[in-house]
């Protein structure tokens, strides 16, 4: 083959000029295609897929103060939104309160401040809980946030059995790609394991963990090392609640993953489809779980937020479109469609209502809703899916004779394969391989610069003075006393969410209870 003629995906793997049957001998379609929403589930994992009813559209919002962000949920909801999804600050994801120095410049900045249960309240003011999914992206926090979406139900008279909605609450991937953690991973997974036999006894219908490929794939990652990865992390979940004494069964109902929507049509449909089939043969051939639902590998997708562009921003629109396509082909349960000025900013409501009417056009106009799984049978999608788990394989395989997700990650192995391949995309852009239009390719000069979110500088004073508000309103002594039971907790064996409940309602702030497991957990600190 001519060197001009040899093209790779994002991954790497081969893509020929033609595909044929030959490409697929040997291909047994009873146990690598089956039927939608049958074993392996290539195909999907309901029958019906979207002629049942649409994905739901989750766009992501939150900034500023929970007022704020409550009224953006209201305008996504009345533009057609058929659920939420919350972006929480970098101190909310750090526990620290808004009026910690190290939160100093960044409250309210990538998503919505929230300190307490006042906040809380103030977020979903007006929302009917019982009648919305939500979806929160939160993870060193995740059990607080969720304690504290739960009291705000109670609170509006909404039993915790009728709550649905999804903490991502993934904290490996933290390790490995984003950086958001608190405590050391075994404390960590500790955390989570409570969090799965609290919502099992309370919150029967809530997703206790979104495994997350997408910031692994924000960090630089191959399409392949997103699903190895991130499935590699939901064995080492799996294993740490079955290791916690929990029955697989019980739990893995609830497991749900996030993956990234990427530029690369084909081998993103063909990653989506690869990655169900190798969570039903883990789950049936390793976790041996007995009820098919456990072996269902739901997901979310959001587009790329690292492939927008600053440079001719609208053109992201035709980008988020390609990438949302592909998440619709590929089977998605929910999807957020990035605004087209994100590299700019926080989204102006024009553009995250254009975001939503793009998901609204392909569910409602394109007519690929008409049909599950229009791609099946395709002699190159087939065979690239088969590729792609094939390789996908390879480095779970590894991860497991390294011991496992937390012994990877601790010795650094994915946090360098990634890197590699960040540096390899880099590379690539930065020589013209690989096009990126408007960037390294069909320049023009810059235009009129648009309109961009405005941000208040007075919203750190402000949302710090609530919170010392609130200190001086409440009990300080049952307080002090609610806090003293997380730490006991913690250092014993006893579940930490009742007593991190029982303290919330009492008024103590996510950093104070964030601080009492601190003081016990310590705080990680990376080997490089």
């Amino acid at each position: 083959m001519a060197q001009d003629d040899y093209r790779t995906t994002d991954s790497g793997i081969e893509i020929k000029p033609v595909y044929t049957e030959e490409d697929l001998h040997g291909w047994q379609p009873d146990t690598q295609l089956g039927l939608p929403g049958n074993p392996p589930y290539t195909r999907g994992v309901y029958p019906k897929m979207y002629r049942g009813r649409p994905w739901t559209m989750r766009q992501y919002a939150g900034f500023g103060t929970a007022e704020e962000t409550n009224q953006r949920f209201k305008f996504l909801l009345q533009a057609g939104q058929t659920g939420l999804s919350c972006a929480f600050d970098l101190p909310t994801q750090m526990g620290y309160d808004s009026d910690h120095p190290r939160a100093e410049g960044e409250v309210g900045k990538v998503g919505v401040a929230i300190d307490s249960i006042d906040d809380m309240h103030r977020l979903l003011d007006g929302i009917p809980l019982d009648q919305v999914t939500t979806s929160m992206t939160i993870n060193a926090t995740a059990s607080i946030l969720l304690l504290l979406y739960q009291l705000v139900a109670e609170d509006q008279g909404v039993a915790a059995n009728k709550l649905g909605g999804t903490i991502q609450n993934d904290l490996l991937k933290e390790y490995v790609a984003r950086g958001t953690y608190i405590y050391p991973p075994r404390a960590s997974m500790r955390i989570i394991t409570d969090v799965f036999a609290y919502c099992k006894e309370h919150l029967p219908q809530w997703n206790t963990i979104s495994i997350s490929g997408y910031h692994i794939r924000e960090a630089g990652s191959t399409a392949v090392q997103e699903i190895a990865f991130t499935l590699a992390n939901g064995i080492a979940y799996v294993q740490a609640a079955v290791d916690a004494g929990l029955d697989v069964d019980e739990f893995a109902p609830r497991l749900s993953f996030f993956w990234n929507g990427h530029n690369n049509f084909f081998e993103e449909v063909a990653k989506f489809r690869a990655s169900r089939r190798m969570w039903y043969r883990i789950m049936t051939d390793r976790f041996k779980a007995r009820e098919e639902k456990s072996k269902l590998l739901r997901f979310h997708t959001q587009t790329a937020g690292s492939m927008l562009t600053a440079q001719q921003p609208e053109v992201n629109v035709v980008r988020v479109s390609i990438q949302a396509l592909a998440a619709v082909l590929g089977g998605t349960q929910s999807l957020h469609t990035n605004s087209f000025d994100e590299a700019l900013g926080l989204p102006t409501e024009t553009a995250a209502k254009l975001a939503l009417r793009t998901q609204q056009v392909i569910a409602h106009e394109s007519g690929i809703t008409d049909t599950v799984d229009p791609l099946a049978g395709s002699y190159f999608v087939e065979s690239l899916t088969d590729q792609i788990e094939a390789e996908a394989w390879r480095y779970i395989e590894k991860v497991d004779g390294m011991g496992g997700a937390v012994a990877a990650i601790e010795a650094g192995y994915m946090q360098d394969e990634i890197e590699q391949a960040a540096f390899a995309w880099a590379k690539a852009v930065d020589d013209g391989e690989k096009v990126i239009v408007g960037v390294n390719r069909y320049h023009e000069d810059a235009p009129e610069p648009p309109e961009v979110f405005p941000i208040d500088p007075e919203l750190q004073r402000r949302q710090a003075q609530r919170v010392q508000q609130l200190r001086e309103d409440r009990d300080q002594a049952a307080v002090d006393a609610a806090l003293k039971d997380v730490g006991d907790a913690a250092r014993g064996t006893q579940n930490l969410l009742y007593p991190m409940k029982d303290a919330l309602r009492k008024k103590a702030t996510l950093g104070e209870v964030s601080d009492a497991l601190r003081e016990v957990f310590g705080v990680y600190q990376p080997a490089r």
